[in-house]
Formats: C-alpha cells, sequence, structure tokens
C-alpha cells in the first residue's frame, strides 16, 4: 500500500464528514472504506443511493466478489439471469465476474451498501455488458418497466 497521510494512516472511524462523495450516472456514492479513505486492502464500503427510474445496468467485476445490501427503498436486482425484489434488511451475494444489475423502477429511491473484497484488485474493476446478449433486452423480455 503506498505511503498515506497520517490522518487515513491511521484512521479506524469513519464519519459521513470523512467519506468520499461521488456522483456517478447510476447512483450517488458515499464511499466509506476504501485505500483513499482508510487503510484497506480488503474491503470496500460504498453507500448508494439510486433515485426513481434509475439504475446500475448489467455488469461484472472480473475481480470482485460483492454483497448489496438494501437500507431503504426496493431493488429489482438481478444475478446473472435470475432476478428478485429486495427492501430493507435483504441482500444478494454477487461471486467474481458474475452479471447484475440493480435497477428501481419504483417511486422511491433506493439505498443501499455495496461490500467488494478485494478493495486492491486488478483493473478492470467494472466490465459493462448491458449492450451484449442477452443483457441488452432481458428486462424488456420480462416485461419490467424501462429504467434509464
Amino acid at each position: 500500500m503506498p505511503d498515506l497521510p497520517p490522518a487515513i494512516a491511521t484512521r479506524r472511524f469513519v464519519t459521513q464528514a470523512e467519506g468520499l462523495v461521488e456522483p456517478t450516472t447510476f447512483t450517488v456514492n458515499e464511499w466509506l472504506s476504501r485505500p483513499d479513505v482508510v487503510p484497506c486492502r480488503d474491503l470496500l464500503l460504498v453507500r448508494a443511493t439510486m433515485a426513481p427510474g434509475r439504475s446500475h445496468p448489467f455488469h461484472h467485476h472480473p475481480t470482485r466478489e460483492e454483497i448489496i445490501y438494501v437500507i431503504s427503498g426496493r431493488a429489482e436486482q438481478w444475478c446473472g439471469e435470475s432476478h428478485r425484489i429486495l427492501g430493507p434488511g435483504e441482500m444478494v451475494l454477487i461471486p467474481k465476474g458474475e452479471v447484475h444489475g440493480t435497477y428501481n423502477p419504483h417511486d422511491e429511491p433506493l439505498v443501499f451498501l455495496a461490500i467488494l473484497s478485494p478493495a486492491e484488485a486488478a483493473e478492470p474493476a467494472t466490465v459493462d455488458v448491458s449492450a451484449q446478449a442477452p443483457w441488452r433486452d432481458l428486462r424488456e423480455r420480462h416485461r419490467l418497466a424501462a429504467c434509464e
């Protein structure tokens, strides 16, 4: 791990103000554990807020496994070609390399934790497959509401 500033190298507790906020195309991410927030090697933790009608379309992480844990709202969560509606207190385990997608076709914001491991992993971190078969029209074939 590269030399870290002393405030990060010794940090064990992270307040909301110390996390890093990162707006993305899919969500607003609040990073609470990653190597530039705490001296971690094995775990990434991000609290993500997804607006109604938004999604993180089908993708995979070739070098990381992931847990998505719903805090509030409901997620149309895909893992491979199977999906479920997850509510608060529910989660999905996504093995390394498994195609998955998170969609919010509901009227309320979706807030979830994403826990990924390892923190230090080879690139690419994320591979978008949403334009490839069978993923590009999988939701349409299930007659599910469109999401951006």
